[in-house]
């Protein structure tokens, strides 16, 4: 499976820098981008009458050649410029550019197609209110909008919207994905995104999680070998349950709940017992915090096993120090309330507060949210595609606690059962639709699976 790799401005930079050193030169790769984003927008919205924003720098420099691109395919191309160019490469590009261009101003006519060549990664401030106002005026009135590289406004590593940013139907980008594109504010506003490759190595421990590769099930295999999942309740059986049955669902071959009293609603395949064994060597994965409550002694018991775990929900907020993970083959799945909890305020952007947990903690860190982000403690970072929006429901983190632990069960390493249980929990979620519970999102989990199993 090909990973689409993510850059931080800077590191694009340096990629950058890698190809002009390897023989290409910034004329040469912005040739490439412009054309590319021409391609990307003839393909996507046809012989649209279009107008292409063009700022100073290099991403201008890009809408000028994507201009001079879709003109030679017959399209009706208007150029509005914010100034002048400012770099080489930029007026080199410009220069290649036969039409008229227009000065953008609040008297610029809007065209059916939008593309925003304003400004690209690297930007540290927002627009002036008179560009956000413009740009937001005519993507106001276009039928399609695309973005070259990231959505004018936004801070390329962190996804916030420095000024005013409209919607996109679609953002092309160029040799990585940038961390803005799938972190929220910022992924809510770029549309569909395709990457486009102009001769730059990416060279990255972070990606864009995609659809899983799990194992194939051995026909010699018993229930066993499948993976015992051991869940431990707490005060809130429903909880436990929901995490049980997303569990079964999702492949466990044995799931089984410590629990002092029957719970209802849980199917008959799943055992509930009075008792916690939790050094039996057949365990898969233990799981324990949906539904605690205030019972840190069952966090306790569980950190004596030596099975792998994924600690969740109550059990997250009652650890208060992370180092009590270290050496426990754990997932962590916190919220941002949890992790605040657990981790207080850490500087940076999400994903780099991602991995400074797993870093403290020793664990694999699923940081939940509209941009949830899987992250290892030996550097690697995944980013979740853009998930449905109803995700954001009770039950569904409980839901994925419990896929995640059958995937670990199974046999998935740490990292790649949690990035696998982030993507399959979203899959389902399409599935189960819009107005979906938690009980639909885990009846949903088998037809995840069988679509690409």
């Amino acid at each position: 499976m090909n990973l689409r790799p993510i850059l931080t401005a800077e590191a694009m930079r340096e990629a950058e820098q890698g190809a002009i050193t390897a023989g290409s030169n910034v004329q040469q790769l912005m040739e490439r981008a412009g054309a590319a984003l021409a391609e990307a927008a003839h393909r996507f919205a046809g012989p649209m009458p279009t107008l292409v924003l063009c700022g100073p720098g290099n991403n201008g420099g890009d809408g000028y050649v994507a201009a001079r691109h879709l003109a030679e395919r017959g399209s009706e191309v208007r150029v509005a410029a914010l100034s002048d160019p400012t770099s080489e490469a930029a007026k080199w590009a410009r220069s290649q550019w036969r039409g008229a261009i227009e000065k953008l101003t609040d008297t610029t006519n809007a065209g059916p197609l939008v593309i925003d060549s304003l400004f690209g990664t690297g930007l540290k401030r927002g627009l002036e209110s008179s560009a956000a106002q413009q740009l937001s005026r005519l993507c106001g009135s276009a039928l399609v909008r695309i973005a070259c590289d990231v959505p004018s406004g936004v801070e390329t590593d962190s996804g916030a919207e420095l000024s005013i940013v409209p919607a996109f139907d679609m953002t092309v980008t160029f040799g990585a994905l940038k961390p803005a594109h799938l972190l929220h504010p910022a992924i809510h506003k770029c549309g569909r995104l395709v990457l486009c490759n102009i001769g730059i190595k990416a060279n990255t421990a972070w990606h864009e999680i995609g659809q899983p590769r799990l194992p194939a099930l051995d026909p010699g295999w018993h229930k066993y070998d499948r993976g015992l999942v051991h869940a431990l309740a707490g005060k809130m059986p429903g909880a436990i349950a929901l995490s049980a049955k997303a569990a079964a669902r999702a492949g466990a071959g044995y799931v089984k709940v410590s629990t002092s009293r029957s719970i209802d609603g849980l199917f008959s395949s799943i055992v509930q017992t009075d008792t916690a064994e939790v050094n039996d060597p057949r365990i898969g994965c233990l799981l324990v915090g949906p539904g605690m409550g205030d019972l840190p002694q069952l966090l306790t018991l569980a950190l004596t096993s030596k099975a792998p775990k994924v600690i969740d929900a109550d059990a997250i907020a009652h650890a208060n120090d992370a180092e009590r993970f270290k050496g426990q083959d754990a997932i962590l799945t916190p919220h941002e309330g949890e992790f605040l909890k657990l981790f207080g305020e850490i500087a940076g952007s999400k994903a780099e507060r991602a991995l400074e947990a797993a870093r403290r903690s020793g664990a694999v860190i699923i940081y939940k949210g509209p941009d949830t982000l899987v992250a290892s403690p030996d550097g690697r970072l995944g980013f979740r595609p853009p998930a449905p929006a109803w995700l954001a429901s009770a039950g569904t983190g409980d839901v994925l606690a419990g896929m995640t632990a059958a995937l670990r069960a199974r046999g998935l390493q740490a990292f790649e059962a949690a990035s696998a249980a982030v993507w399959l929990h979203g899959f389902a979620a399409k599935i189960a639709g819009p107005q979906m519970i938690a009980d639909d999102l885990v009846e949903a989990i088998p037809q995840a699976f069988a679509s690409f199993e």
